[in-house]
């Protein structure tokens, strides 16, 4: 199996953010339109703050866009290709960016659906989907998503037999390790070495303990229980966690569906599923404090969704997003993110792809809808990448630098450093402490010397230390700059010194 790399399709910047580009991110208290029971549901494990989504705006949910997202089209189906394509699915492997998604003719999980992939080494140019799938005389075959433990690359496989009822399935997977051969496939098996007889959320990530967690959507029908698994590849192990679903249509489909998740400051997890059950339009949560072993019942919250999957994550510096379509309708459009500190109150956020940005769907198809649907994030390259299938028709992702979301705060920049040099290859520094610590307290510094010529010199110290000596450092002249970091990341390096010489000569005697 091979492939070309050709020119994406569509470019374009999120929500008409031409005008916008390199302005100031800032969160919003816009007057709330919100459902009538969403001040009293507010009782689940998180929760959005008064004022912050205006479900009035249709536009843009009162939220101001992301000054700084950008939006490509991975795929735009023309008249001869696949015009249904859905579950859009992104990974870094390899220094590659992988994207997975459903494709068919024209209608949703028809027959010929099957798992299409494609591949770009920049993330702005695409190759031609590649089918990783074939036709299934006994069914049909949808995304499943990703996983890799670095070195190979997995693709879980969703599998609905036609025959099956209620309507269900099971997940198989395949792997690679080049991204361009696939092994054939097998199946997801449990912690027995049984099939998994479940079909597979998209949204398989690891916690910060290495454990890797998911959900199922488990047999007869359609009921989602978390699992996880130990087995750093994710394809057996697997785990059903203990959580007692909200009946929805007995023996067919639980209350909730469609989770993600994210990990709380305090080590909790979150998962965040759609009501598809509860005549709501509000998201539902669960809680786990074991890695995902045993989880709260799922709670209303007063979250507005649109009866759709959703995204949650937890950037680098802790904190806590949602991407999805907050509308409190049927509306998949506009694409938002909300963020929080804590992970418990939701109260910034931005618009992504608002509804002038959505084009028009081109070709019609069963189940075919107008918006943002199923969007799944990965974090990449500084980025934070939210994919989705615009109109169930074309394959698209924005993406947000992280730093421009992270609401959790480094160390301020410290004043700048003295540096000197005696005999020999060794350079001093001394600074100041840092004035304010952000949001953690200080657990060191970063001190970098960089010379005329480019060359660059760096070691870390303790958060006690003001001075240090870098040794054996080549001779030339240098300048040397300091950055304060804390359990968030470092702080933006202080101005450089004045410029030093390093002989490298040795001492005369006498010399100190």
């Amino acid at each position: 199996m091979t492939y070309e790399f050709t020119p994406a399709r569509r470019t374009v910047l999120a929500g008409s953010l031409a005008a916008t580009l390199g302005a100031t991110l800032v969160g919003t208290r816009a007057a709330a339109d919100a459902p009538a029971s969403s001040a009293a549901a507010a009782t689940g494990p998180f929760h959005v703050v008064d004022g912050l989504i205006d479900t009035s705006d249709e536009n843009a949910l009162g939220l101001p866009p992301a000054a700084n997202a950008e939006t490509v089209t991975i795929f735009a189906p023309g008249d001869e290709d696949l015009k249904f394509n859905h579950g859009v699915v992104l990974i870094p492997f390899a220094g590659r960016l992988y994207a997975q998604w459903q494709s068919s003719e024209r209608d949703e999980d028809a027959p010929e659906t099957i798992v299409t992939y494609a591949v770009s080494e920049d993330g702005l140019t695409w190759s031609e989907p590649i089918a990783l799938t074939e036709p299934r005389a006994d069914g049909y075959t949808s995304s499943g998503g990703w996983w890799t433990d670095g070195e190979t690359l997995v693709a879980y496989l969703n599998v609905w037999p036609a025959s099956l009822e209620p309507r269900g399935g099971y997940t198989e997977y395949v792997t690679s390790s080049d991204g361009v051969t696939w092994s054939d496939p097998q199946p997801v098996t449990d912690a027995d070495g049984n099939p998994v007889l479940g079909i597979i959320e998209q949204d398989t990530r690891a916690l910060p303990s290495g454990r890797l967690l998911t959900a199922f959507h488990v047999q007869p029908g359609l009921f989602v229980k978390p699992y996880y698994t130990d087995d750093p590849l994710g394809l057996t192990g697997w785990t059903q966690g203990e959580f007692e679903n909200q009946p929805n249509v007995p023996g067919e489909m639980s209350r909730e569906l469609e989770p993600s998740w994210y990990v709380r400051p305090d080590g909790a997890v979150v998962m965040v599923f759609r009501d598809q059950g509860g005549n709501t339009m509000l998201k539902l949560g669960a809680v786990s404090e074991d890695d995902g072993e045993t989880w709260t019942e799922s709670e209303l919250t007063n979250v507005p969704d649109s009866r759709t999957k959703q995204s949650a994550g937890t950037l680098p510096d802790g904190t806590a997003f949602l991407v999805g379509n907050p509308t409190g309708t049927k509306n998949r459009y506009p694409l938002s993110i909300l963020l929080s500190a804590d992970g418990v109150s939701f109260d910034v956020g931005y618009g992504l792809r608002d509804t002038d940005d959505l084009q028009e769907r081109r070709y019609e198809g069963q189940y075919k809808s107008s918006g943002y649907s199923y969007p799944k994030s990965v974090l990449a390259g500084g980025y934070l990448y939210a994919a989705y299938g615009t109109n169930k028709e074309d394959v698209e992702y924005t993406r947000v630098p992280v730093e421009d979301l992270s609401l959790r705060s480094v160390p301020e920049q410290l004043e700048r450093p003295t540096a000197w040099a005696d005999s020999g290859r060794r350079l001093h520094v001394a600074w100041d402490p840092a004035t304010g610590e952000g949001d953690s307290p200080v657990t060191g510094y970063v001190v970098t010397a960089t010379s005329r010529s480019g060359r660059s010199v760096e070691v870390s110290v303790g958060a006690n230390e003001r001075r240090t000596t870098i040794t054996g450092v080549h001779p030339g002249r240098y300048q040397v700059s300091v950055a304060a970091k804390n359990g968030y990341g470092a702080g933006e390096a202080s101005e450089p010194s004045a410029w030093v010489v390093v002989t490298g000569r040795p001492a005369h005697p006498g010399e100190h």
